[in-house]
């Protein structure tokens, strides 16, 4: 067993696994935080994308070892029912989700996309979510709702 130091959604925390523990699985089977989904183990889908130090990460193909003293933000750890996140707000209003299963990795990965100033127009965010496969919406009503909330943070600040 290893042991791992980190802070989850805020909450600083020492958890004990198996070496060869992925992010996801500690994630899931330890934390109980089950909104980050795991669709392939293989990096291809992007449903278990999360944040680490500020940047959006595959957490199927990273093991929890190298989180190791790092800042892990799931989906619960941007927003609630009562005060959802801009992303979260412009996916609902733009109908960006459909099953819902793709929905948290690609909210994580729209979010670092337009904090890293990279959701400029229609190509960029789609280049930009390549990472992440949806099987059920085609992608317009995303690109639109990573546009819609990029201006929101844009008009906060966030």
């Amino acid at each position: 067993m290893t042991t791992v130091n980190l802070t989850v959604n805020g909450k600083s925390m020492v958890q004990e696994c198996p070496a060869n523990t992925t992010l996801v699985t500690l994630l899931r089977e330890q934390l109980e935080l089950t909104g980050t989904h795991v669709g392939c183990d293989t990096s291809q889908c992007g449903a278990c994308t999360v944040h680490v130090d500020g940047r959006a990460v595959k957490a199927c193909t990273m093991l929890a070892v190298q989180a190791e003293g790092a800042d892990v933000v799931t989906i619960e750890g941007i927003g609630s029912a009562d005060a959802l996140h801009p992303m979260q707000t412009a996916f609902k209003q733009c109908h960006g989700l459909q099953c819902g299963f793709c929905t948290p990795g690609m909210i994580m990965s729209a979010i670092d996309l337009v904090s890293r100033g990279e959701a400029s127009d229609e190509a960029s965010i789609r280049a930009g979510l390549e990472g992440n496969i949806c099987r059920c919406t085609g992608y317009h009503n995303i690109v639109k709702a990573v546009t819609s909330a990029a201006a929101e943070l844009k008009k906060t600040g966030e």
